[in-house]
């Protein structure tokens, strides 16, 4: 049952309670978080420290890059010319721009960027821009559109399958919208979308500027999370647009800044669907951007696909939702948002790799009146792993072995004198209802079993062996 009260409280314990635990795990210098429900902000916060070699707090106004969430920007901005008859959805591609992939008689068109169905793998071209960006350079020439078009047209033996058949998650694809955002309405990319889209918002802050970024007075310093799980300082990946107007729209794929508050205004925006007016788009050109159009693997809660830069869940805790991530590598977000409950989340870190929709569904189930590890899948596979990671020990302590979780998985590490293995334990439930596991050697699955006892204790069942977990 949805909440309708107006008492937030144990939602706004939840989060207190928990959100600086996932910054502490995941090593998140910085966040900024905000629900809105009912056309208002009811929680707008910052963690942490938004430079902490400054000691300058994380608030509701820090502006974070906001990575790929930028696409539904340049969703909006693609109707937008539909809407003026400049643009047509089932335009082909290359009546727009210098485009040359495709199938002979089935070419690529605007929907199919619209929706990564290109039939194309990723090109790599946020690897060539954000490591650049970043300092860890490619080689790869990117300069200018020349370059651009270069690396993508050379990538004929990439095209898979027919345009609208199979979802490849797509930057490139969003590089070309912007592209044809910029030639449609004759304005560089990066100032349209800060026009035409942004302004009208509300959102006066938020920008592609890096200049105004890094001149903004509550900005965040950027931080490279590494392999060895060092957290270094970092900087904007993205150039300033302006000094290179013509290729500004390579950051069509995420170069947007913002900041939570400013979020909460556009989260609002999708919430009504252009229903009351503010003259961005149409209703039924809202309803285009969050239908879903094409399918992606099943998730947690079964159907999930794409619509025009949204991911659509047809069914959370039987609501329809719709957001979408981002990442630029130093600096991550993430928005979500149900149009049935008239509420949506918006977080935004200085960093990488924080499970931000594992946040953003347990604070709509507490909004729901759940408690979050009672409805989130993500976080009953989270307790089972934890309660069978652990120190293992044979009869004596004469074999040992580890079970340890990393990525999302449960491995078996041995190491001693005479072995060095990590080898990875494959659930026979994803869910983890069961407690069988196996692992394959050249193709033969070998069992692997966990007991769990009605004292708490658990036993690992491995070929010849019973091992049995110490108590910490």
């Amino acid at each position: 049952m949805v909440m309708v009260s107006g008492d937030f409280s144990s939602t706004r314990e939840w989060i207190e309670a928990n959100v600086p635990r996932y910054m502490q795990e995941g090593k998140m210098p910085g966040l900024s978080l905000a629900v809105v429900r009912d056309g208002e902000t009811v929680y707008a916060e910052g963690f942490g420290s938004r430079d902490p070699a400054r000691g300058l707090p994380a608030t509701p106004d820090t502006l974070y890059g906001i990575g790929s969430i930028t696409k539904s920007f340049v969703a909006i901005a693609a109707m937008q010319l539909v809407e003026q008859g400049r643009l047509g959805l089932e335009d082909p591609v290359n009546n727009h721009v210098p485009f040359k992939l495709g199938l002979t008689g089935n070419p690529i068109r605007v929907h199919h960027l619209l929706t990564h169905s290109l039939g194309v793998p990723s090109l790599g071209t946020s690897t060539v821009a954000l490591y650049r960006g970043i300092g860890a350079d490619t080689g790869i020439p990117w300069g200018g559109v020349g370059d651009f078009y270069r690396l993508v047209n050379g990538a004929e033996a990439e095209v898979l399958f027919p345009p609208g058949e199979r979802f490849f998650y797509h930057n490139a694809a969003w590089r070309i919208l912007g592209h044809i955002v910029q030639e449609r309405s004759g304005m560089p990319f990066h100032r349209y979308i800060k026009e035409k889209v942004l302004n009208p918002l509300g959102m006066k802050r938020s920008t592609m500027n890096t200049a105004e970024f890094n001149s903004d007075p509550d900005h965040i310093v950027p931080h490279w999370k590494k392999p060895d799980g060092r957290v270094e300082p970092s900087r904007f990946p993205y150039p300033n647009p302006e000094d290179n107007p013509d290729f500004s729209f390579i950051a069509a794929a995420g170069g947007i800044a913002s900041s939570v508050n400013e979020m909460a205004l556009y989260l609002k925006a999708q919430i009504e669907a252009g229903r009351n007016g503010g003259g961005l788009l149409t209703e039924e050109s809202f309803r285009k951007i969050q239908m879903l159009h094409v399918k992606r693997p099943d998730g947690y809660y079964g159907l999930h696909g794409y619509g025009y830069g949204l991911d659509v869940t047809p069914d959370f805790l039987g609501h329809r939702m719709l957001g979408h991530g981002g990442s630029i590598l130093v600096s991550t977000a993430y928005m979500t948002f149900i149009p049935g409950m008239r509420a949506g989340v918006v977080m935004m870190g200085n960093s990488a790799k924080l499970p931000y929709e594992e946040i953003a569904e347990s604070v709509f189930a507490s909004m729901m009146g759940h408690d979050p590890s009672d409805v989130i899948p993500s976080l009953k596979v989270k307790e089972r792993m934890s309660r069978l990671a652990g120190c293992y020990e044979t009869y004596m302590g004469i074999e040992k072995v580890r079970v340890v979780r990393r990525g999302g998985m449960l491995y078996l590490e041995q190491r001693d004198s005479f072995t060095d293995a990590l080898v990875p334990l494959i659930p026979e439930d994803p869910l983890l209802g069961s407690t069988a596991f196996y692992t394959l050697t050249e193709g033969v699955k070998a069992p692997i079993e966990f007991v769990v006892k009605a004292d708490g204790c658990v036993d690992l069942l491995v070929e010849r062996y019973c091992f049995h977990k110490k108590i910490v």
